[in-house]
This record gives C-alpha cells, sequence and structure tokens, in this order.
C-alpha cells in the first residue's frame, strides 16, 4: 500500500540483548516478591517439585512453566496478590546413580544440577519468587522432614515390618512395582528379587476413607480422580475363614466383594509368599511348590498381575474345608495371586471370576456355576459370569437376588464363625525404606547389645542391635545429616551403604551403644510437603507459621504432568491429612485445582529421550530465536494439556508476531480511534481473558495475532490506546519485548514501576457485541439461506431479507406462506404451503 511505502524501516529487535536485561532488572528490584497486602485477593500457584537432572531442561520441560508463568502474571495486573516459588526435588536414585556413573559425590553433582536449571528457569523469565526458593538437600530443610517423620512415629503410623519386597542387589536398594520391568530394574536393566526385608513403613491405610471421601473437594482432572480412586480401591464384602484339613491350628483368610458366589468355591489359591504355603504343602509336592516359589520371587507384582493368558501355578496336595458345607477343596499356589494385596489368598469361583475360570480350564478344575442372570443354568460355560442374578446351585440360597445372598451368606458365616461383613481397600501401607546413601537419613536408633563388656561394635566386635526397640532422636538433635562416604555405591547387603559408616552408625550415650537406622527416606518423603515450606522458608523455629499458611494456603493451582497423578499427590495428601490432624494445616486437602500439562515429543513424534536422539534443547532455541518465542510457540501448539509434537520449521511464525509485535509498537502513536479498532480492541481483551482463566493459551494467542494483522493495516499514527493495551494483553505471554515496547512508549519504568503490575486492561460490554449477526432461514424446517441482519432488526425487516436471501427464494416462489417466525439473534423459519 501506498502509505507503507515511504516508512522507515523498523529497527530490529535484538532479543539477546533485551531479554537478559529485563531479567536483571526484575532481579535487582524483587520485582516477583511475593507480598499479602490488607484487603488484596490471593492465588497461590505452584508448579510441581523439579528433580534436577544432569541434562538439564529440554524443550518440553517448561510448557507447564509457562502456563503457570502466564497465569501468574496475569493475576498480579489483575491486583492478586501471588505467591509463585521454585524449588528442588534433590534426594533420590536418579542423582545418586548419576554421581555413581561420574564418579562424583552427589553433593557435589546435585549443586551443579540445580545451578544448570535455575540458570535455564531464569533465562525463560519466569516470574518465580527465587528468595523462597528451596532444596530437599539443605540442612534445614531436611531438618523438618525429619520433624514430620517422628510426628509420624509418635502417632504409631510409621513403624517397622519384615515383608516382601523388589530387592535390587546390582542397585542395592529396594523398587516400588513400577519400577520393575520383565524382573529387571528400570534404571540399569538389574536383576530382582522377592525377598522378605525389615523396613519402615508409612500407616497411609489408616486414611484411606479419608483420602476416598475428600477427592469431592478439590477440582482436578477426572483421570487423575479416578487413578487415585483405584490405587484406593474400596471394596465392601466379607472375611471368610476356611480351615485346612489335617491343620487343627491353620486357617485360611480370604476377601470377597460376592459372597453370595461362596457356594461355588472349587479351589482356594495362595500366593508363593504365603506363610502357610509352606506349612500345609505335602511331602510328595514340597520339591515342585519349593521351585515355583523361587521363580515367583524373580518377578515383579506387576508382572505378575499383568501375567499372560496363560496361568501357572502347582498344587499344594493339601485341601481346605468350605466354610459353610465342610466340603474339602484342593489349595493351589499361583502367582496371579500376590501375597501384598489383600490376604494373600483367594478362594477361586471360576464360574463367576474370568481369572478363576481361565485357572480352572488350564488345569481342568470343577467350575460350578452359582449364578445367572434369571436363576436358570446355562452350559457349557464360555466364560465366566460376573453381573448380578439369582443363585442356584446353592442350596439353601437358591432362589435369592445376589444382594439378598450376599447378606443371607454372611449372616450364615457369622453364625458358624467363620466370617463377618467388612470393607477393605487395594491400598497398601507405604513402604518407606530405601537402601541407598542419597536420601533423608530417618532419625530413629536402636540399642546394641554386647557379646562382651568391653566390644566395640564400629571394629565388628560381636553385637546384636535391637530393631525391636526403636528410639526417635531428640528433636534439639534434628537435622541428623549424611555422613561423608567416599564409597557410596550400593552393595549386597539390604542395610544399604550407611552400614559402612561405622563411626556414624554406632555412638555410645550413658555408657550405652547404640545404633542408628541405616536406611534412608524415598524422594516422595521432599517432595510430601514441599508446598508448605514455600510458605515461610526462612524460618528456623518451626516448618511454617500460622501466619503465613493462612496468608497463602491452600494452593489455589497445581501445574504438572500426568506421571504424578497417583502416588505424589496420595502421599502429599495423606501428610497433609497428618498435619490437619496434628492442627498444623487448616484445610483438609493442599491442592484446590489441579491441572495436567500435555506432554511435548520430538520432531520425530517419539518422546523426547537422548537415546532417540530427539532431544531440544531450550538454550539453542533461546539463543536462536529468544525466550518470548519459545514461550509463545508453546503455548500456540495447542490445548495445554494435549501430547503434542515439536516442530521446528513453525517456530518461526511465531518468531514474526514477535517481530511484527515489536514494530508495530515503536510506530508513531496518536490519540484517535476508530470505530471498528475500538470494537475489535474489546473483544480481544475479553477473549485474552477469559481464554487466560480457562487455561486457553493458544486461542488467546490467536486472538492477540488477529488484533495486530488489524493494527498493522493501519496508517501512521496507530492508536495510542490500541497499541497500549495490546502490549499490556502480551505481556503475560512474552513479558520481555512487552516491557520494552512499554518502556519505548515513554513509561518510566525506574519511577513508575514495571509493566509487570500495570492494570489488565478492561473492557465495555457494548463493545464486544456485534452490531450484525449473521443468522439462518429455515423453509419448511430445513436451511436454505442466511441472512445478516442488525440485533436491533424488527420483524418485517428480517422478513424482507430473509425471502430475498439467495437460496430462499426459489423455495418460497410460488407457494403461500403460512408461517413467518423470527427469533433476534437466533434463526428466521419460513413455513410455506
Amino acid at each position: 500500500m501506498a502509505r507503507k511505502a515511504g516508512r522507515a524501516e523498523p529497527a530490529r529487535y535484538d532479543h539477546g540483548e533485551v531479554e537478559p536485561r529485563w531479567q536483571r532488572f526484575w532481579h535487582e528490584h524483587a520485582t516477583f516478591r511475593a507480598v499479602r497486602r490488607p484487603g488484596r485477593e490471593k492465588r497461590y500457584v505452584l508448579d510441581m517439585f523439579p528433580y534436577p537432572s544432569a541434562a538439564g531442561l529440554h524443550v518440553g520441560h517448561p510448557e507447564g512453566y509457562t502456563a503457570t508463568d502466564i497465569v501468574c502474571r496475569h493475576l498480579r495486573m489483575r491486583g492478586y496478590d501471588v505467591l509463585h516459588p521454585m524449588g528442588w526435588d534433590a534426594f533420590g536414585l536418579p542423582a545418586e546413580q548419576h554421581a555413581i556413573r561420574t564418579s562424583t559425590h552427589p553433593t557435589a553433582t546435585t549443586r551443579e544440577n540445580v545451578a544448570t536449571f535455575k540458570r535455564q528457569l531464569k533465562m525463560l523469565g519466569f516470574s518465580y519468587d527465587w528468595a523462597r526458593e528451596i532444596d530437599t538437600t539443605d540442612p534445614q530443610y531436611l531438618r523438618w522432614t525429619q520433624w514430620i517423620f517422628l510426628k509420624l512415629f509418635e502417632r504409631g503410623l510409621a513403624y517397622q515390618d519384615e515383608i516382601p519386597v523388589n530387592w535390587c542387589p546390582g542397585l542395592g536398594t529396594v523398587l516400588a512395582n513400577e519400577e520393575v520391568i520383565d524382573g529387571k530394574s528400570e534404571i540399569g536393566g538389574y536383576p530382582v528379587v522377592r525377598t522378605p526385608l525389615r523396613q519402615w513403613m508409612l500407616r497411609i491405610t489408616a486414611y484411606a476413607d479419608r483420602l476416598a471421601e475428600d477427592l469431592k473437594l478439590v477440582d482436578w482432572p477426572g483421570g487423575t480422580l479416578t487413578a487415585q480412586r483405584r490405587w484406593i480401591g474400596r471394596s465392601e464384602g466379607a472375611d471368610v475363614h476356611f480351615a485346612v484339613a489335617d491343620h487343627a491350628d491353620a486357617d485360611i483368610g480370604v476377601f470377597t466383594t460376592r459372597p453370595d458366589t461362596l457356594m461355588g468355591v472349587t479351589y482356594v489359591v495362595l500366593a508363593p509368599e504365603h506363610t502357610l504355603v509352606s506349612k500345609v504343602t505335602t511331602s510328595e509336592h514340597r520339591d515342585e511348590v519349593r521351585a515355583y516359589v523361587e521363580a515367583a520371587a524373580r518377578k515383579s507384582d506387576l508382572d505378575r498381575i499383568a501375567g499372560t493368558p496363560q496361568k501357572t501355578g502347582v498344587p499344594t496336595g493339601a485341601f481346605a474345608l468350605h466354610p459353610i458345607t465342610g466340603v474339602r477343596v484342593p489349595i493351589w499356589v499361583a502367582d496371579y495371586v500376590v501375597g501384598s494385596y489383600g490376604t494373600g489368598a483367594v478362594m477361586a469361583v471360576p464360574a463367576h471370576d474370568q481369572r478363576d475360570f481361565a485357572f480352572a480350564k488350564t488345569f481342568d478344575l470343577p467350575i460350578v456355576e452359582v449364578v445367572s442372570p434369571d436363576g436358570m443354568p446355562r452350559a457349557p460355560l464360555e466364560a465366566a459370569y460376573g453381573d448380578d442374578g439369582i443363585n442356584l446351585h446353592s442350596g439353601e440360597f437358591d432362589g435369592l437376588t445376589t444382594v439378598e445372598c450376599k447378606r443371607a451368606v454372611v449372616e450364615t458365616l457369622q453364625k458358624l464363625g467363620r466370617g463377618a461383613r467388612t470393607v477393605t481397600y487395594r491400598l497398601r501401607d507405604w513402604i518407606f525404606s530405601r537402601q541407598r546413601y542419597w536420601g533423608e537419613p530417618i532419625p530413629i536408633y536402636f540399642p546394641v547389645e554386647l557379646a562382651e563388656p568391653f566390644a566395640d561394635p564400629r571394629r565388628g566386635d560381636p553385637h546384636r542391635i535391637r530393631y525391636d526397640q526403636p528410639i526417635a532422636v531428640d528433636e534439639s538433635q534434628l537435622p541428623l545429616e549424611l555422613p561423608e562416604l567416599g564409597d557410596f555405591r550400593p552393595g549386597e547387603d539390604p542395610a544399604g551403604p550407611l552400614a559402612r559408616a561405622v563411626a556414624w552408625r554406632f555412638f555410645q550415650r550413658g555408657g550405652h551403644w547404640y545404633a542408628r537406622e541405616t536406611n534412608t527416606m524415598p524422594q516422595w518423603a521432599g517432595s510430601c510437603w514441599y508446598y508448605l515450606r514455600f510458605l515461610d522458608p526462612e524460618n528456623h523455629r518451626e516448618p511454617w507459621s500460622r501466619a503465613a499458611y493462612d496468608a497463602w494456603m491452600p494452593v489455589d493451582l497445581y501445574v504438572g504432568g500426568s506421571e504424578h497423578a497417583v502416588l505424589h499427590l496420595l502421599y502429599a495428601r495423606f501428610w497433609h491429612k497428618v498435619l490437619f490432624d496434628l492442627g498444623m494445616v487448616q484445610h483438609a486437602e493442599p491442592f484446590t485445582k489441579v491441572v495436567h500439562q500435555g506432554t511435548i515429543l520430538g520432531d520425530d513424534s517419539e518422546k523426547m529421550s537422548k537415546s532417540r536422539g530427539n532431544v531440544i534443547n531450550p538454550d539453542d532455541i533461546v539463543r536462536a530465536h529468544g525466550a518470548d518465542v519459545l514461550r509463545l510457540y508453546e503455548m500456540f501448539m495447542g490445548p495445554l494439556e494435549a501430547v503434542k509434537p515439536w516442530q521446528s520449521s513453525q517456530i518461526q511464525g511465531v518468531r514474526r508476531f514477535r517481530d511484527r509485535l515489536y514494530a508495530t509498537g515503536i510506530r508513531p502513536l496518536g490519540d484517535a480511534i476508530d470505530e471498528s479498532t475500538r470494537r475489535l480492541l474489546h473483544q480481544t481483551a475479553k477473549r485474552v481473558t477469559r481464554d487466560i482463566e480457562a487455561l486457553r493459551f493458544n486461542t488467546a494467542i490467536s486472538g492477540m495475532m488477529e488484533l495486530l494483522n488489524h493494527l498493522s493495516d493501519l496508517p501512521d499514527p496507530l492508536p495510542r490506546e490500541a497499541v497500549r493495551t495490546l502490549i499490556l494483553l502480551v505481556a503475560p505471554f512474552a513479558p520481555h519485548v512487552a516491557e520494552e515496547l512499554w518502556q519505548t512508549g515513554g513509561h518510566d519504568v525506574e519511577r513508575t514501576g514495571t509493566l509487570a503490575h500495570r492494570a489488565w486492561p478492561t473492557w465495555d460490554e457494548a463493545l464486544c457485541q456485534e452490531d450484525t449477526v449473521e443468522i439462518a432461514v429455515q423453509v419448511n424446517g430445513r436451511v436454505r439461506g442466511r441472512v445478516v441482519l442488525s440485533h436491533a432488526a424488527s420483524a418485517e425487516a428480517a422478513r424482507t431479507a430473509a425471502l430475498s436471501a439467495d437460496g430462499v427464494a426459489s423455495h418460497v416462489a410460488g407457494r403461500p406462506i403460512r408461517k413467518f417466525v423470527y427469533v433476534p439473534g437466533k434463526i428466521v423459519n419460513v413455513v410455506v404451503g
């Protein structure tokens, strides 16, 4: 256009100079320091605690951080007091493994990794209150993690037990089921065996009901709520007890949600690790059972539950006695039953449980139908029938509905002393011990008994550690820090590498020897309560003050990956409820709203990993295009929760938007504004605001692009109101270029304050409404055309326009109009004869 031809070439935007300058300004002026002001509403916005890995960030990591940063910058401009902190979940197995691979102490590698992560996060312009930065390995943080453990111990919620665990000698630690794949460790691929070990346990099951019930208090994704409920797994049913033939002192307890099927039991299955296996197995089956049990010990619980279509098992040669009829049923050992779930035994009803059906078919065991839809037998049975119905082949219970039969069977069991109504959970107490170095020491010690009066356990003299007499470290002695170990590698000793630190482990007090606990806490521990320490990180008298809690809690928005949908959230909620019972927190739930960002895949649409060679380093993107471009691109890729592939070719389009924004923002400005621009401006302000509130960042950016395109086509001078508003709307998304344009536009930030706290644009609702609207015209109920009408158009004007619209006239010509219906702003319907 002619009006553009004489325009001077705009100054080039130098992100390499501009962005670090504004980051320094924000740091020097503590722009994002979280402060509570009287009369202001608060918002606590939290990112899930990152683990600072040696590789640093890849471009997938900043997605959630960018989303929360946009929300926080928007809220500050809306006048809210905002707490947006950041810290480091720095203990754990990955850090230890990296330290072992590099022959570097984990203290040094963790410090280096934290520095890399912090540099990258600052490089992206995130508005964290860095004055609240915390690190789970910091002695002051460690002190309060151990203090909370002692509160659990005092309340009987932390206890010791010997249980079968996934022991990995190669890693020297116990692994969760999720960390074992095909009998090997997920990290390193080392063999894993099931073996009983002394473990510290947390009694999370004591809170199972509340953990399930209180999910109704939160605004979380439906899939996450479902995952939590399934993991807790509340079930109502009955405990049933089977005597064992020829073993008067043996009793097999099972739990069933279907006591109405008890008359269909044809065999009983014990888990390979069940304590009765060795006791009841007959001599002729002993070798076969022993070999099967040893093979099962090399599988994880997940492998056993998932299993294969072909079921495996071996008979014990023993028989259980049916609790009502006294009929003998064979006892088998099978690995599809897991000792840590339920009682470690099941009553097998193959006609009404598909796993039992498959097992019975494999080993030619009886299948007795006791429930059918109408009480009539079905033959032959091709699959198990698991729905409700009417009982048959059930003796005194024939003809009863499922509900009636459940009640009647339980009453009979209670009279016979062989069962009772009960509630059970899939949830199991939390295995809290780890046999590794790089974790929080458990603040417990034990008495040591010496074989001789002047023996010294540090020299290896004969001694006995009384694990049955745990003693809490006095709170005044916290934190109990890790000893310096030159060799912190794991070994095959389940006591863990800390057992080698004999000078730290053994100590004397009052003339008696004691031994410290050598297990450490899992990585989950530090992340269970970090959101509370952010409230008051410099408090040395208590983990947080009541005033700090009241100022900021609960967390209003919590954003992180869906991989944490179960365990992290469940464990954090458990600790929070314990603290609630202690009177230290005042809300039943810590996280009001949870959002999971989607995964950003590599250019090849595969998950980013070094092994695939598809990792994209944000340092490279920022160096080439700038942090604002990376932020805008990640939010423009698609809905926040969606899985999206990275496409390097498309980042240029977002860069052009940033550069056009800068070029437009430095053009001459004037006070005049035309009506169409004013209307689009108000519509965009409303649209962007509503989209940020709903976390629809991609559509918010689309709206700003449309406004920029409109402004770019206007002649100089551009309307000052429109350019100023666009800069404010862009600020949460691309804060560096927005700050630069704000200052370029004559705003003295040293005197008036940064753009980060300027008032957010408002809008006139009347200007957000279009003068005209396009509506459909129906003829006898079918759409034949469309017309553009004023919102205030009369029925007569609508009739005139509708009847002359393209596609309508031919359908009404020569035909009588029997009825004309006009709903302003909605529809026109013409009924013809």
